[in-house]
C-alpha cells in the first residue's frame, strides 16, 4: 500500500496542526524526561500548607525555595508580596506603598489581603510555604480563619533556631539586590560575579542596618514578637523546631523529615 507524502510525515513539530506550539527539538531529551518526571511527581504529591519561622539570617530565604521545589508548592515571602503589590499599582498595593513611604508598618488586614490574592493564584493550588509570615498571633489566627473558610488547614509550622553569633556572622557580610531583595554572602552564598546580582547584572548593596548592634536589637525584637506565634502553633501540635546552625543540606533534610511525617 502506498502512503502519501502528507501521511508519511512523522514530525509533529513540522505539521501545520502543531503550528504555534514551542519547538522542543533543540531541548535535550534528558531535560525533557526529567521535567516530565518532575510533573508526574507533583501530580502524585500530597498538598502541603506550611509556614517557615525564623529571625533574619536564619536561612529562610535559602530553605523556602528548596521546600517549594521539593513539594511542588508555591513560596510566598512577605517582602516579595508587598513589592509585587506596590509595583502592580493595585488598590491594595497603593495602600501598602503609602504605609511604607510614611515609615509605618503595613497593618495586618492589608498583609492578609495581599496574602489572599497570592494564595488564590493557580501556582498555589497544591499548597504553599510562607516565608516570614505570620509574625504575630493576630496574623496567625487570621491565617487559620482564612484557611478554615477555604476548607483547608495549615499542615505545619517550621521554626528555624539559630544562635545570634551565627546570625551576626551571616548577615554582617550580606549583600542585597535592592529591587528584588535577593541576598548573597561572600562565604555562604557568593554571587557568580563579586558584587553583582546573578539575575539582573546590577550592583549589590550592603544595608546600613546589617551591623552587630542593630542585629542584636532586631533579634531580640523578633524573639519577643514571635514567641507567642510559636506557642500558638505548639498548642495545635503543628510546631517543629529545626536546628538551623548546620550545613544547608542537613537543615533541609531535617525539614523534609518533619514535612513527610506531618
Amino acid at each position: 500500500t502506498l502512503t502519501s507524502p502528507r501521511m508519511a510525515s512523522t514530525s509533529p513539530l513540522g505539521s501545520s496542526e502543531c503550528q504555534g506550539l514551542p519547538d522542543l527539538s533543540r531541548i535535550p531529551t534528558s531535560f525533557l524526561a526529567a521535567e516530565i518526571q518532575r510533573r508526574l511527581k507533583c501530580i502524585r504529591a500530597p498538598e502541603k500548607r506550611l509556614v517557615l519561622i525564623g529571625p533574619p539570617g536564619a536561612g529562610k530565604g535559602t530553605q523556602a525555595p528548596k521546600i517549594a521545589k521539593e513539594y511542588c508548592i508555591c513560596r510566598l515571602a512577605t517582602g516579595d508580596m508587598l513589592r509585587a503589590a506596590i509595583a502592580s499599582h493595585t488598590p491594595v498595593g497603593e495602600k501598602a506603598r503609602k504605609a511604607m513611604e510614611s515609615g509605618k508598618l503595613v497593618n495586618d488586614e492589608l498583609v492578609i489581603d495581599i496574602l489572599k490574592q497570592n494564595l488564590n493564584q493557580p501556582r498555589c493550588r497544591r499548597g504553599f510555604i510562607l516565608d516570614g509570615f505570620p509574625r504575630t498571633v493576630t496574623q496567625a489566627k487570621k491565617l487559620d480563619a482564612y484557611l478554615a473558610e477555604s476548607g483547608t488547614k495549615l499542615d505545619g509550622a517550621i521554626e528555624m533556631k539559630v544562635p545570634i553569633g551565627t546570625i551576626t556572622e551571616r548577615i554582617s557580610g550580606r549583600l542585597i539586590h535592592s529591587r528584588s531583595g535577593r541576598a548573597y554572602h561572600p562565604v555562604f552564598k557568593p554571587p557568580k560575579k563579586p558584587g553583582i546580582d546573578d539575575v539582573t547584572g546590577e550592583q549589590l548593596i550592603k544595608r546600613n542596618d546589617d551591623n552587630p548592634d542593630i542585629l542584636r536589637s532586631r533579634f531580640d525584637t523578633f524573639c519577643r514578637m514571635t514567641t507567642p506565634v510559636t506557642e500558638h502553633y505548639a498548642k495545635q501540635n503543628k510546631l517543629a523546631s529545626i536546628d538551623g546552625d548546620k550545613p544547608v543540606e542537613s537543615v533541609f533534610s531535617d525539614i523534609c523529615k518533619y514535612i513527610n511525617g506531618s
